[in-house]
């Protein structure tokens, strides 16, 4: 579906095989190897990302500029742009420069699902115990365009499949 001026979304996310992303408001695993993943797709975009998740990264990803989704109209946090729903949040990204990025947590995932044209996952082999999933996607609409192999995960790209 794209932004409203026709910009791509992109979800990037790190998936437990029980779609778990996190538990208690926290990553439940830590490969050193996502992480410079998700910075090297994400450097130099737009980063659309919850409340909880910025919180508990605990400043603005340097390299980009984030906009941090929350229904808290008198939140704020030096740094970051604030948006109080995920299409305010894409209109906002579209007056920006670099591509958008879904960064989570679950609540983001879902409401921008819709959004979504491309879906990047690191898949991590594990099945944790969590309160945060990653939504689930009929794959039937998505076509896996790329898989590549990591040392303890493996990185999936899907793209929709337009109509």
């Amino acid at each position: 579906m794209s932004t409203p001026a026709g910009r791509t979304v992109t979800s990037v996310a790190a998936v437990a095989e029980n779609g778990v992303i996190g538990g208690d408001a926290d990553m439940l695993w830590h490969i050193p190897e996502d992480f410079a993943h998700f910075k090297a797709t994400t450097i130099g975009h737009t980063l659309i990302m919850g409340r909880t998740t910025h919180e508990g990264i605990g400043r603005p990803l340097p390299g980009r500029t984030t906009i941090v989704l929350t229904r808290d109209t008198e939140w704020s946090d030096e740094g970051v742009l604030v948006a109080h729903s995920i299409e305010e949040a894409l209109g906002l990204a579209d007056t920006l420069t670099g591509e958008v990025m879904i960064g989570g947590g679950a609540a983001v995932y879902e409401a921008a699902m819709p959004y979504v044209d491309v879906q990047i996952l690191s898949e991590v082999p594990l099945s944790p115990e969590g309160d945060a999933f990653y939504p689930e996607f009929d794959r039937d609409e998505w076509l896996e365009v790329r898989r590549e192999p990591r040392d303890g995960f493996e990185i999936v790209w899907w793209e929709r499949r337009t109509a």
